[in-house]
């Protein structure tokens, strides 16, 4: 899976949800824009789906009833759910200084903390425990996975963290989401995972071998898949604040033959681990973004 499949007209522009100021009520328009694009009705959250009907009783929750099959029937049913076990969550983010990249209105980091803040905040709503991991070239800040008065708040707080480091390596990241996950869980890695393939595969390898299920969304820019860039240009790494003046029309095709194989090795790490993997370009409705994680959820079940 390289890509958010699901049919995007139905979702926003993200250029209209990343102009909202508030990171969650930006995540809030993310979730509920994602709702209403779906076909399927969700109960609290998402992680549960329409089973069948029982005729109402006292005490039931009014908001389950099916007001269509009243009018038809002149009785009042409510319907039921399958429901999953509670969740035990890590968002694991990369804010190292690449994530500050970005040929839009907006940069890698914004699309990458409001994927995050997204997910915790439909988690927190269905009562699963969501805890949250910054890294750069090592751990920064960790909220421990909690469902909890206030959790949510202080994970909005955490993500509005500027971007720092002189690299990238989620090596380390992923291995501390191994340890304090002391029952299985589902952890989320959301990077760029430009940096040696090598560091990225021990931390999953450790993660998996653990019986952790992980979803990896590897956030890129447009312009980092193809190099589209006119005249030449004055180039800073972002990391090591390396500074090169070039035409990039002139390493255009060696760029994206590179690109093309350090992505596809990025996956080929993920499929022969046993990781959901899913490619978005910041570009992409961020709704597609939650599909996706729900779709890996289903599945690892």
């Amino acid at each position: 899976m390289t890509s958010p499949s699901a049919p995007a007209k139905s979702f926003m522009d993200p250029k209209v949800v990343m102009s909202i100021r508030s990171l969650e009520l930006r995540a809030k328009v993310v979730v509920e824009g994602f709702r209403t694009g779906m076909n399927k009705s969700p109960k609290h959250g998402f992680s549960v789906e329409f089973s069948e009907y029982r005729q109402y009783v006292q005490g039931d929750d009014p908001r389950f009833l099916d007001w269509k099959l009243f009018a038809r029937t002149d009785r009042s049913y409510i319907r039921l759910f399958e429901d999953e076990t509670n969740l035990r969550c890590y968002i694991v983010a990369d804010f190292s200084r690449s994530m500050s990249f970005g040929s839009l209105d907006y940069n890698k980091h914004d699309y990458a903390r409001t994927i995050a803040a997204s997910l915790a905040w439909m988690l927190n709503r269905q009562g699963d425990a969501v805890g949250l991991t910054l890294f750069d070239e090592q751990v920064r800040m960790v909220v421990p996975a909690r469902y909890r008065p206030g959790q949510l708040r202080r994970i909005m707080v955490t993500l509005e963290e500027p971007t720092s480091g002189k690299e990238t390596n989620p090596a380390q990241a992923l291995e501390h989401a191994a340890r304090v996950l002391n029952k299985r869980g589902f952890v989320v890695l959301i990077s760029d995972l430009l940096s040696p393939v090598e560091q990225f595969e021990a931390g999953l390898k450790l993660l998996r071998g653990c019986g952790h299920d992980v979803v990896v969304f590897q956030v890129l820019d447009p312009v980092e898949l193809d190099l589209k860039i006119d005249g030449p240009k004055l180039f800073e790494d972002l990391e090591s604040g390396e500074k090169i003046y070039a035409d990039p029309r002139d390493s255009n095709e060696s760029f994206v033959k590179r690109i093309n194989e350090h992505n596809a090795a990025v996956q080929a790490v993920c499929e022969k681990l046993g990781a959901a993997f899913v490619r978005t370009v910041t570009d992409q409705p961020l709704e597609l973004v939650l599909s996706e994680f729900l779709h890996a959820r289903r599945s690892s079940r």
